[in-house]
């Protein structure tokens, strides 16, 4: 069993990336960090939306931790799910059963030496910050329901210097960097090319 690492910046590529390692190769267990933020329901919407979810400590480490570490010993879990338009935990869960790739995706997937021993392969997908912005800006608003406003406020006061200040500096723990994600034929060749050696050993 082998668990795949895919980190990076926001709507760099991850998800696409993933989606075609899905396709391409084998079916994985998919978890997103994204569905691992913390459960801040005790709180008004109004308080939820000035959380720095781009901060490491919005991030419940503890429960993706435990459970790779369940997948990897052959143990079905129920990931949480997380509602981007009400920023909270969903009541909502998808179970994951175990694979033989266990995919790990999102801009804290590198954060921690807990998870990053757990893994065995590292990837990084870098995208220019413009790219991302953009990305981000049509995701937001046709997909959680925000207003251009909002994105451009979050994307100033959190995403950016977080990213520069916790997610960027995460690419030296990568074994493989991948300019543009899915979109790179060869970089996706390269890593899945590696993947099939790992899984067929």
């Amino acid at each position: 069993m082998i668990a795949l690492a895919l980190a990076g910046g926001s709507s760099s590529g991850k998800t696409t990336l993933a989606k075609r390692i899905n396709k391409d190769l084998v079916e994985t267990s998919y978890l997103r960090t994204d569905d691992y933020y913390k459960d801040f329901s005790n709180l008004t919407l109004e308080e939820r939306k000035k959380i720095n979810f781009d901060h490491p400590d919005s991030f419940d480490m503890e429960l993706m931790v435990k459970h790779i570490k369940d997948l990897k010993n052959n143990i079905p879990i129920e990931a949480p799910t997380y509602d981007f338009v009400n920023h909270k935990r969903s009541e909502l869960t998808t179970r994951v059963t175990p694979k033989n790739l266990i995919l790990i995706e999102g801009i804290f997937a590198l954060i921690s030496p807990e998870l990053r021993e757990l893994y065995d392969m590292k990837v990084y997908v870098e995208t220019a910050d413009d790219i991302r912005l953009l990305r981000r800006i049509k995701r937001d608003i046709e997909e959680r329901g925000r207003t251009l406003d909002f994105i451009i406020q979050q994307y100033q006061n959190y995403v950016r210097p977080m990213h520069f200040k916790y997610i960027e500096p995460t690419k030296e723990f990568a074994d493989i960097i991948i300019p543009r994600g899915g979109k790179n034929d060869i970089g996706v060749y390269t890593l899945e090319s590696a993947l099939k050696e790992l899984l067929n050993k």
